[in-house]
Order: C-alpha cells, then structure tokens, then sequence
C-alpha cells in the first residue's frame, strides 16, 4: 500500500495534533493516494486526516474511497461538511454509494442535496438496479451543430467544471435530440470559424439507453473501445453519459462474480472481508451440498463394481489416478471455453468448431496421459518383481481408460458453458468442481467397464 511505510510517521503527528505539520505532508498527494491511505488508518483517524484536506480535494478523495470508509466518515463528519460532500460529488458516483446505504440512511442523506442534485439523485435511484441509468452522469457537453469553433471553445471554459469528461462532445438540435459526436481532438484542431455540423461525426453514433443492462454496456464499450458513450431515451433525446472508468467497475465486479462462480461459490455481493460468517458459509454450502451429493453418485458408481473390485483390488490403486485425470482436463477445457465465451472469441454458433478441437485435444492429451500410464504400471510391476501378462493388461486397461476418460472430459468441460449460454444461464455456473465431479462419476463408469472387457477371465 502507498501510504503503510509513513503510518508511524502519520499517527505520531495526530497524537501531537500537529495537524499544519499533516496538511504539508499531504500537500502533493494525489486524491486516488489519499484514499488508499484513509483506509489504512484506524476510524477515529480517517475523520481527523479527512477534515484536514481542502474541500475540493476531499471530494474527490470521498469518490475513490471504498463502501465501509464513506459510511465511516459520513457517520463522523458534521452535518455541514456531509453536505458539501453529497453537493459535490459526480452524480454516477453519488448513486453508487446511496444505493448501498440502508433506505432510511439514504433518504436522509438525500434531503441535504440541493434541489438541482435533488431531481438528479431522484431519477438516476429511480432506474433498476444494474441498470445503465444507476451508471450515468447528467454532466456533460453538449453543444449546437451551427456553432463555431470560438463559440464551443468559450462554452467549455464556461461550463467544462462541470462535465465527467472533455474527451468527447456530444451535438444536439434545438430540442436537445442527439445529432452527432466529436473528439476533442478534432475541437482542438479545427480553424475557430469552422461550424460543428463541418466535424461531427453524424453516422453511426454508438449510444446506450438508461434501461439497458450494464453488461450490455460493457460489451458495447468493449467492441467499440470507446471511452464516453452518450445514453440516449426511447426518442433519442440525450439524457447522460456513462464513461470509461465507471465501466470498469463494472468488468471488475463481472469478473469477480464470474471467478467466484467458476470456483463453486455463489458470487459474494461484498468484499471477502465484509461479508458476514454465516452468509459466507451460506453461499458457499449449497454448491458444497451439489457437488456433495453429485460425488454420492461416485460411490454409488463403484459400489455398482463391487464385484470386480472383490476380485481384482489391484485396480482401486488406481481409481484416484483415472478420475483426477478427467476432472483436471474437464476443468481445463471449462476455464478456456468460459473465458472465450467471456471475451467473445467464440459464439454457441461455434459449438461444432470447438466440438471437433477438443475431440483432437481430447484424444491427443489422453493418448499422452494414457502411454505415461501404462509405463507407470509396468514400471512398478518390474521394481517389485511381479511382472507378467497380467500387470501388462492392467496398464492397458489403465491407458485406454485415460484415454476415454480425458476425451470425455474435455467435451464436457467444453460443451457445457456453451450449453448453459444457449439455455441463457452464466456459462461460469459451470464451475470447474461442478465438472470434476460429473467426469468422476463417468469416468468410474469408463475405468471398469474398459476392465471388464480387458480383464474378464484373467482377474475378473
């Protein structure tokens, strides 16, 4: 952490009050360190070091800190400065916090906004959740196609303060209708008597709606590398603008909740950390349960052999090595076609092309695993002295079986997400301890029905 080397430095000043000594301290810090520095320190001193910062930068330091030091410090500063924090915040921002807090806490903390960030709050909390409204900022720029340069360049030093970005400026008709975009970098390039409607860009303006999903919107930020995308209602009316670095929070959020499913959990609606015991515990027993019951059917499968197990004991040695082999590879193929899936590489449309690619994987890993497996037993035979015919059609049985095994699993493990991403369901539910265990139980199935042909009349 930037700010763990000078805690000492930091909570003997505090204990001294030697709070200009503080001020100077911080005085080139950036708001982003800031935080990071906040959340290190104890509560009683996130409030002290806060109340000393200037109030723009605390501000911007209050946006960049996470749920837990927000609520901490609206609890410990006065009602005025909770004010001007809620007053100034970027609205998206502002959104993001209300809609954790408690609803009586929030519709508190609402009523110190002024009437203008009143009707803003008001109708960005009115949107559904994840939606891309709770997502937008309603600061932007906006400007008329038959303005010139000088007039746009006299408009931005006017009102630039308060838009979420100057990357981008969005040109709209008398009635406040989206017509066309342009970058600041054709602004800046452009002679000043030029007109806007002369640089804009008018077609295929890439726009999201205040109702669509925020994954949507990740998509559509992804595929068109945008860094401000306008969100326009049903009439094309510009209402906001959702801008890269609130996307991003998005992607993290999705990929976690994505790794977190992968792992056989139920995704986790806070940090780690936050997450109360007995909801941990919670989300993580009921795949624990699944998967449980799904390796029932594992042993429910092997008593099925019991028979040829009583006769040939030699092949239980074996069964962890035949099994793990299928779930290690099933996993693998999961991981890869989730991720796939995940960053658009492939389509369900593809599920033939990825069909015939894991067959070839499939029987080349398994031929791979199943020769190093016949070697394994053979190779033991010969060091303990007891090798015959016998021990070679054991590590026949044992190869071939990898072989069969593996290429199941890797189809498995391929088909599945796919399956679920057709069926509509998060191709992450296909956790890879989900597909272990479905391949475990096959591939017992596998492992001594090949021992059956293999060996009947000579153990069996």
């Amino acid at each position: 952490m930037i700010g763990t080397p000078i805690l000492p430095e930091i909570r003997e000043l505090i204990e001294q009050r030697n709070f200009s000594a503080l001020q100077r301290l911080f005085n080139d810090w950036l708001p982003v360190d800031l935080a990071e520095l906040i959340s290190d320190i104890t509560e009683n001193e996130q409030a002290i070091l806060f109340r000393l910062l200037p109030k723009d930068v605390a501000t911007e330091t209050f946006e960049y800190l996470d749920f837990d030091a927000q609520q901490n410090l609206l609890n410990a500063l006065t009602k005025k400065d909770v004010t001007h924090i809620l007053n100034s915040m970027s609205a998206d921002d502002r959104t993001a916090l209300l809609e954790e807090l408690p609803g009586p806490v929030a519709q508190e903390l609402i009523k110190l906004l002024s009437f203008k960030e009143f009707k803003i709050a008001k109708t960005l909390l009115a949107y559904a959740e994840y939606s891309v409204g709770r997502l937008m900022s309603p600061d932007f720029l906006s400007v008329k196609k038959d303005w010139d340069i000088n007039r746009v360049l006299e408009y931005i030093r006017t009102h630039g303060h308060e838009s979420e970005t100057l990357n981008v400026i969005y040109a709209v008709d008398d009635h406040g209708k989206l017509v066309g975009e342009m970058l600041a970098r054709d602004l800046l390039l452009s002679p000043p008597d030029k007109k806007v409607g002369e640089i804009i860009s008018e077609d295929k303006i890439i726009t999201l709606t205040a109702t669509q999903d925020q994954k949507d919107a990740l998509e559509t930020f992804k595929r068109y590398d945008s860094v401000a995308l306008p969100v326009v209602d049903s009439n094309g009316y510009l209402i906001g603008i959702v801008t890269v670095d609130d996307i991003l929070d998005v992607a993290e959020e999705e990929e976690t909740e994505d790794i977190q499913k992968f792992g056989g959990i139920e995704a986790l609606d806070e940090p780690y950390i936050d997450v109360p015991l007995l909801q941990l515990v919670r989300n993580r027993a009921v795949w624990l349960v699944v998967l449980f019951i799904g390796e029932m059917l594992t042993a429910s499968a092997m008593a099925y052999f019991e028979n040829e197990l009583a006769k040939a004991i030699v092949l239980a040695t074996f069964i962890p090595l035949i099994i793990s082999s299928g779930g290690n590879s099933g996993s693998q193929a999961a991981t890869l076609i989730i991720r796939s899936l995940s960053l658009g590489e492939i389509t369900v449309l593809d599920w033939w092309k990825v069909m015939k690619r894991e067959l070839l994987s499939g029987l080349m890993l398994g031929g791979l695993l199943g020769f190093i497996g016949v070697f394994r037993v053979v190779f033991w035979s010969m060091i303990l002295g007891h090798y015959t015919t016998t021990w070679l059609l054991i590590g026949i049985t044992v190869g071939i079986s990898l072989i069969g095994i593996v290429l199941w699993g890797t189809i498995a493990g391929s088909m599945l997400p796919i399956l679920l991403k057709h069926l509509g369901i998060d191709p992450a539910t296909s956790s890879a301890p989900f597909v272990a265990t479905l391949v475990d139980v096959t591939g017992i199935i596998i492992y001594f029905s090949v021992a059956s042909m293999l060996l009947k009349g000579v153990l069996l």
